[in-house]
């Protein structure tokens, strides 16, 4: 439940900052644009400004008027007439009205009067005053001719045959665009558009949220890791503490056996009869000795573990008769099955010894096959096998037992952990013995490693170098 509650929690936190990125690049966007439009409309009313200043003597006025078709002739012999019958406040009045429809009637020609030049010094200071420093194209559109007859600091090419690429995929990015204002635009018509378009404005626009974008990452990606490590400490301080539970379970129930027999073999001793017959003192005081050395066996191995997890220890190197090594293995292995089975060594090595520790190679087998008579059921069929590999030598326990499962197979060289037996509850051991196994073929320099299948048995293969060599 804590898990879920905490994914819930992790999942909801990103979806939260994803939106709050998201709003915060599309507020950057609008306020991209809305500097865009105000840079537009500055451009727009200097340029308006400039044709207000080309048409405002009447000189130019009346030349414009003269090459106008025949409606503007009209115009300009009735103009001509009204103005010599007027006063001067309507002649002021009616030239401002004439001022105002030659503009209408030659919109189009102060569109082409228009110079690439200019338009881009008037667009680089606008964006400039708006702090917008970003590559971009323009073009100014003609609503007669539809097309371009400006692209960016130049006149467009003629189009046809002639028409560069280049052009063409400059003009689908203008039509594209949103950036898009009109020129000389009357209340009757519009001769053409002014369009720009941003080569990098998605870039740039991000380029604002990067930095909290980059953090959020960071930290999110830094509670997540935090997260999963927790839950992976939570299970296994799970495992450690079932492993422990199990340990002390199994080291109580290994202690209580002797001290239930010294106890007993002690009360027989005190027995008055039992003292007059030193035979039987004698039998109960071997008794009592022995249960006290396989107590103090069962300390020792549990010491040894603490030392070898600490490395506290030195390996005594010599040469070393595996073959002896595995016999005697074999036959103390023998002697614990009572009958229930067979040890067997399938393959010897010819009169090969190798350089290791004596008393911790000869503990490796006898780990090895322990395990083996423990979880193997009537019936058991054990193999030892040894052969020369290169420069190593290679040992092989194998047995018919219940197997392991892939689950345990991760966990089988940790300490204090057991194989579940399932209905087998007579296995005794602290379930340090293939903890101890790893950690002295690791001392050796060598390697094992284990193949197992449920219900088919398990083979050890333990791999050590002919020559110890220390780091």
């Amino acid at each position: 439940m804590i898990i879920i509650l905490m994914s819930l929690a992790c999942v909801g936190i990103i979806f939260i900052q994803l939106y709050w990125i998201k709003w915060f690049v599309n507020l950057n966007e609008k306020n991209f644009d809305d500097k865009v439009y105000m840079a537009l409309n500055e451009v727009k009313n200097q340029i308006n400004e400039n044709a207000e200043e080309q048409l405002g003597s009447s000189s130019l006025f009346s030349e414009n008027l003269k090459r106008g078709d025949k409606n503007k002739s009209f115009l300009h012999k009735k103009f001509e007439s009204v103005l010599s019958k007027s006063d001067n406040y309507n002649r002021n009045r009616i030239i401002y009205e004439i001022s105002s429809i030659s503009k209408m009637l030659n919109v189009q020609d102060l569109l082409f009067e228009l110079q690439p030049a200019v338009v881009s010094v008037l667009l680089d200071n606008a964006f400039k005053d708006q702090g917008i420093e970003l590559e971009y194209e323009y073009g100014v559109f003609n609503n007669e001719s539809k097309d371009y007859f400006i692209l960016n600091e130049n006149y467009a090419v003629d189009f046809g045959a002639t028409e560069q690429a280049t052009d063409l995929g400059m003009q689908r990015n203008l039509d594209k665009s949103e950036y898009k204002i009109q020129l000389f635009s009357t209340e009757y018509s519009s001769p053409g558009f002014l369009a720009l378009y941003f080569i990098n404005k998605r870039g740039f626009v991000w380029s604002s949220v990067l930095p909290w974008l980059v953090g959020s990452i960071l930290f999110t990606s830094l509670i997540l890791f935090c997260f999963n490590y927790v839950v992976f400490v939570i299970f296994r301080q799970k495992k450690v503490s079932e492993m422990k539970t199990d340990f002390i379970n199994n080291m109580t129930h290994e202690f209580k056996t002797p001290i239930a027999t010294i106890s007993l073999a002690s009360d027989s001793i005190n027995n008055p009869i039992i003292t007059k017959n030193p035979e039987k003192v004698m039998r109960f005081t071997n008794i009592i000795k022995q249960e006290n050395q396989r107590m103090l066996a069962q300390v020792e191995k549990v010491l040894q573990m603490a030392t070898i997890e600490k490395k506290d220890f030195e390996l005594k190197i010599s040469d070393v008769d595996l073959n002896s090594v595995i016999e005697q293995a074999v036959d103390h292995a023998n002697l614990k099955l009572q009958g229930r089975g067979t040890v067997k060594v399938e393959s010897k090595l010819e009169d090969q010894t190798i350089e290791a520790d004596h008393t911790h190679l000869t503990s490796i087998v006898h780990n090895l096959l322990d395990n083996a008579i423990k979880y193997t059921p009537e019936k058991a069929e054990i193999f030892v096998k040894a052969e020369i590999v290169r420069d190593n030598v290679r040992i092989l326990v194998c047995d018919n037992g219940i197997g392991i499962s892939p689950e345990s197979k991760k966990y089988i060289f940790d300490k204090f952990f057991r194989v579940h037996t399932g209905n087998l509850h007579d296995v005794k051991g602290f379930g340090l013995g293939l903890s101890y196994v790893k950690a002295m073929v690791d001392a050796h320099k060598g390697e094992i490693k284990v193949d197992s299948e449920l219900g088919k048995g398990s083979t050890f293969t333990v791999i050590l170098p002919l020559k110890y060599k220390e780091n």
